[in-house]
């Protein structure tokens, strides 16, 4: 071939491309792409089904139970199955808002609950093998359908708490997607294999800390907000590798068992095995069955102080490692002329969210007394006109009634309730709004209890000092930030807090003299929707935390791993005067100690000297 017959390609500048070069960029590039393809394929959504039980539908028709209580399957004998076991306990659902019978169901016996965690110890053994983008998949899948099936999972909560849907959105979903969203972007870079630095002496090592799955974790969790309670611990002992067993709480066992049966739907359409996560059924004197299992290698218990030392000293039988969420008692701390009008509905919304059945809802209003008659007008004209209700359809009705606040889970607390609002009016409290049970002109069963107003509580009465977990409003005066620090800190919890002023430098202050674990400035709450911080609290609100890198990282085994940088060319090796059998402890010593001289004196004078008595003592 002559030279005039060889077609050579030219680039911009005149210059021959060579075809072998330019062959390997269209393969690589082609490489790339089929892997951008099989990447996006190993995380996209899968998509599956699960079907609403009747009892959200606005044709469902139900009994009512006369009188909602826990124990209601004790009293009426007709709600329990046609042919029921014998020595076995039942739990009987209801809706809070309406007194509807929901379900009854059989409660697990310890031989139940010990099955269930053994099969989550067999099934996870092959899921702590998945890669993240597994892990991913399952979670985009959870988000799509959480946000396609919003309105079912909301109606489902309301129905199982009494809750309004307003509640549900801001409680249950966004926080539930907000969780599901860091995990997907950044779960894995929160568990990726970490380089840590070495010292001196360490030179020639390479250190690095390693987050591994533990097996089978636990979680115990309150009433108050079922799909997110049920879901969060779930999804992040999943995405941490780990198979999950949930025992949520008997008050809301009926949509807990919807919520945890479409995780199992999701593993099961991404190809996994449904039996990673367990939901255990049954009344707290039979928990010990997991609080105690040998194979559970972690707890995360959300509920009230009492119940929380149970778990933390059964979990001692096996040196468990639990984490805390104990509720809070948390403040709200209005600076001088901060502007009312501006964040009364924020303060409302703190105070009234989920009928005031919220772990990190505002318990208590402190006021400077500049502004203090101003604002309890206004809190108590707005409070006045809210409408306990149900959000969810009756049989006949044409639409959704209106509610701003629903109904509390049980009635069972309103005689406390009642007692400490008198016990905070006899020492000097001003009741504005409220004080007692609400009855529903056509809901007559419905635990509701009426939103609430006290001015000029004592800081020293019940009110101010327990969680109430009710639609109360405890709002004090202070003269100085002094004081209002110190009533702030003056209770046993340490849960979360917010700080309210015009002047970001002076709230910023005042927010890190707080005995806390989490603080918003001009909010409240807002520090759970950023997923990438921790939770929790400290005092008597508990310890641990759940959330961010630490929550996950509490999740799994840290584990720390040292390696040699150089190995073909360096590695530790003893000397021969520290080598045994020692020959001199004198000569042992001052090699020693001259190391010590020359690696960590500060003065270069006196690690010479150390570095000359190191090599006397070596013999060179």
């Amino acid at each position: 071939m002559s030279y005039r017959e060889v077609d050579y390609d030219y680039d911009d500048e005149g210059g021959v491309i060579d075809p072998v070069k330019l062959l390997t960029i269209c393969f690589a590039l082609g490489i790339w792409l089929v892997w951008q393809r099989y990447h996006s394929l190993l995380n996209r959504a899968i998509y599956f089904k699960l079907a609403p039980p009747i009892q959200i539908r606005d044709t469902w028709t139900a009994n009512r139970l006369p009188q909602p209580s826990i124990d209601a399957h004790l009293t009426f004998s007709d709600l329990l199955p046609s042919f029921p076991l014998p020595d076995r306990k039942y739990i009987t659902a209801y809706d809070p808002a309406t007194a509807y019978h929901l379900d009854t169901i059989l409660a697990d016996s310890p031989a139940d609950i010990e099955h269930k965690i053994l099969e989550a110890h067999r099934a996870q053994k092959k899921w702590a093998a998945t890669s993240f983008d597994d892990r991913r998949r399952v979670m985009r899948s959870l988000k799509k359908w959480l946000v396609d099936n919003q309105e079912v999972c909301a109606k489902m909560a309301c129905r199982d708490t009494g809750k309004t849907m307003l509640d549900a959105a801001l409680g249950e979903i966004i926080t539930t997607c907000s969780k599901l969203d860091w995990l997907i972007n950044h779960g894995e870079r929160a568990l990726s294999p970490e380089s840590r630095y070495n010292n001196l002496i360490m030179f020639y090592k390479s250190s690095s800390v390693h987050y591994e799955p533990l097996g089978v974790v636990a979680a115990i969790t309150s009433w108050n907000y079922p799909l997110h309670n049920a879901w969060s611990p779930i999804i992040a002992g999943l995405f941490a590798g780990n198979s999950v067993v949930l025992k949520c709480s008997e008050h809301v066992i009926w949509s807990t068992t919807w919520f945890v049966q479409a995780i199992k739907e999701c593993l099961k359409a991404c190809g996994h095995d449904e039996q990673l996560v367990q939901l255990v059924c049954c009344y707290p004197d039979d928990a010990d069955a997991v609080t105690k299992s040998p194979l559970i290698r972690h707890i995360t218990f959300i509920g009230s102080e009492r119940v929380g030392r149970l778990v933390a000293q059964a979990a001692t039988e096996h040196l468990t490692p639990v984490t805390l969420e104990l509720g809070g008692k948390d403040p709200a701390i209005i600076l001088p002329s901060t502007d009312l009008e501006k964040w009364i509905s924020l303060l409302m919304r703190g105070v009234y969210q989920n009928a005031g059945q919220n772990c990190i809802g505002v318990e208590r209003i402190l006021v400077h007394e500049s502004q203090y008659d101003e604002f309890f007008r206004l809190f108590t004209e707005r409070a006045d006109k809210l409408r306990p209700g149900h959000s969810l359809k009756s049989p006949g009705d044409s639409v959704a009634p209106a509610a701003d606040v629903g109904a509390m889970v049980s009635g069972e607390r309103f005689p406390g309730l009642e007692h400490a609002i008198h016990e905070a009016v006899d020492m000097g409290a001003v009741l504005s709004v409220g004080g007692e049970p609400w009855r529903h002109p056509y809901l007559e069963q419905g635990s509701y209890f009426k939103p609430t107003v006290l001015g000029e509580v004592n800081p020293e009465c019940a009110l101010a000092q327990s969680e109430l977990f009710a639609p109360i409003a405890c709002i004090m005066k202070y003269e100085t930030i002094e004081q209002a620090i110190e009533i702030a800190n003056g209770t046993r919890y340490g849960l979360g807090a917010s700080v309210f002023g015009p002047v970001r430098d002076d709230c910023m202050k005042v927010a890190k003299r707080l005995q806390c674990g989490m603080v918003a400035i001009n909010d409240f709450g807002v520090f759970y929707l950023n997923q990438d911080l921790p939770f929790g609290g400290t005092k008597y609100s508990g310890y641990g935390r759940f959330g961010g890198p630490e929550g996950l990282r509490a999740l799994t085994n840290t584990k720390a791993i040292v390696v040699d940088r150089w190995g073909w060319a360096i590695q530790t090796s003893i000397p021969a005067v520290l080598d045994y059998p020692v020959r001199s402890v004198t000569q042992s010593w001052d090699f020693i100690s001259g190391m010590v001289g020359f690696l960590y004196a500060d003065a270069w004078g006196t690690r010479i000297d150390a570095l000359t008595k190191m090599m006397r003592a070596s013999g060179r």
